[in-house]
């Protein structure tokens, strides 16, 4: 198994840019529009100001889907990589016993700017 180096870095970070942009399915117009919604603000796991990791999140990646791959930095890669890994486990979960389209599952999931309904 061969080593990280430098050399790889820049592979890494378009690997993690194109992953993230898969998962994220959403626009940055949609995604505001969404944060802006009641629903929104009532899913997710709160922080100590009142607003879920998930709301924070969503408002972070509207400003990386706005950005150019040149001025993606490592922190930016690495909320990417966070926002992936949860988007892929989130999804295999599955909303609970609720109707799928307005389940807490899918909006949490649309907090970070996946859409489940959308094809």
């Amino acid at each position: 198994m061969s080593k990280n180096t430098d050399d790889d870095a820049p592979n890494d970070a378009r690997q993690t840019i194109a992953a993230f942009r898969e998962a994220v399915n959403m626009t940055p117009a949609q995604l505001e529009k969404w944060l802006d919604s009641d629903e929104s603000k009532r899913v997710g796991q709160k922080q100590g100001d009142g607003e879920s990791v998930g709301h924070q999140s969503g408002r972070r990646i509207i400003e990386l889907l706005q950005r150019r791959a040149a001025d993606i930095d490592e922190d930016d890669l690495a909320h990417m990589r966070k926002v992936v890994g949860y988007i892929h486990r989130h999804s295999a979960q599955g909303p609970s016993k609720s109707d799928p389209a307005t389940s807490d599952w899918r909006y949490s999931l649309m907090n970070w700017g996946h859409d489940p309904q959308k094809s």
